[in-house]
């Protein structure tokens, strides 16, 4: 039998409360593995835990993180495995990604990928200089927005974080236009999940770069948020936590302005001050 797992499982769970316990059901965040395989070469290049939805932007979105796709062109094909001798439920946890005739990528920086928490994924394991070798570009200057813009930000994902209120388990990433409004938002157990899903969709409807757009993660901005807000041209990165020390050298290298903590009516700026108009 093929089932396909949800973003959801029910779980039965005993609340205490005052000294009494009572039985309920529960939502809980679904977490499994995804495998990505390149396609003709039947190499597996990464296995991630996430969550169950968005799949094939999740794929698209890290391997254009990675550099091994650079355009909409480069992927012929996004599918689920439909090798028989695997588990029908598995199925839907393996992706295949085909890409166009004669692109013979260079995979030994996705060695450190093979396998990676839902947490954070490698953090500051990667290296600045891959990305200078790549060369990425510096962010472009703009947009300048105000204070209130930022302050609204947090409220508006939370407003359309569906599987969260649900659960209470899970990351999100979420893009904005410079005047604030919500463009598109992803949700993953793991925040750089979140992300990929966000790019992957921004790269499969041709809408890369993102050089007039907010994006704002929940949790921490870690080197990889960074890296992958540099490659999608993102200028301007919130995030409600601490940024680490590798994301703050990310950003200020490439011209992003980062922010974190921003809660209420406070944010800190750690790079990139002249998009934020204080005046």
């Amino acid at each position: 039998m093929n089932t396909r797992t949800g973003s959801k499982t029910k779980a039965q769970v005993w609340v205490v409360e005052n000294g009494k316990m009572r039985s309920r059901l529960d939502q809980l965040t679904t977490e499994e593995p995804l495998e990505i395989r390149l396609a003709p070469f039947q190499k597996t290049v990464a296995v991630t835990m996430r969550t169950p939805g968005a799949d094939f932007d999740l794929a698209a979105g890290f391997l254009y993180s990675e550099g091994v796709v650079n355009h909409r062109e480069d992927i012929r094909r996004i599918s689920y495995c439909v090798d028989e001798l695997v588990d029908g439920e598995q199925r839907h946890n393996i992706v295949n990604v085909e890409l166009r005739d004669g692109l013979i990528p260079d995979l030994q920086p996705l060695e450190r990928h093979f396998y990676t928490s839902s947490a954070c994924g490698v953090c500051g394991k990667a290296s600045l200089e891959a990305l200078r070798l790549r060369g990425c570009p510096v962010i472009p200057s703009g947009p300048t927005i105000t204070p209130e813009i930022i302050y609204s930000l947090p409220d508006k994902l939370r407003a359309a974080q569906g599987i969260f209120t649900a659960t209470g388990g899970l990351h999100a990433a979420a893009t904005f236009d410079a005047q604030g409004q919500l463009l598109n938002l992803r949700e993953d157990v793991g925040r750089h999940n979140a992300l990929d899903k966000l790019i992957g969709t921004a790269l499969l409807s041709d809408e890369l770069p993102l050089n007039n757009c907010i994006v704002l993660v929940s949790g921490r901005s870690s080197f990889e948020i960074l890296q992958k807000s540099t490659t999608a041209g993102v200028p301007i990165v919130c995030s409600v936590s601490a940024p680490s020390s590798l994301a703050v050298s990310v950003a200020k290298e490439f011209g992003i302005t980062l922010i974190g903590f921003l809660r209420g009516k406070r944010f800190n700026i750690y790079t990139g001050l002249q998009r934020i108009n204080t005046a």
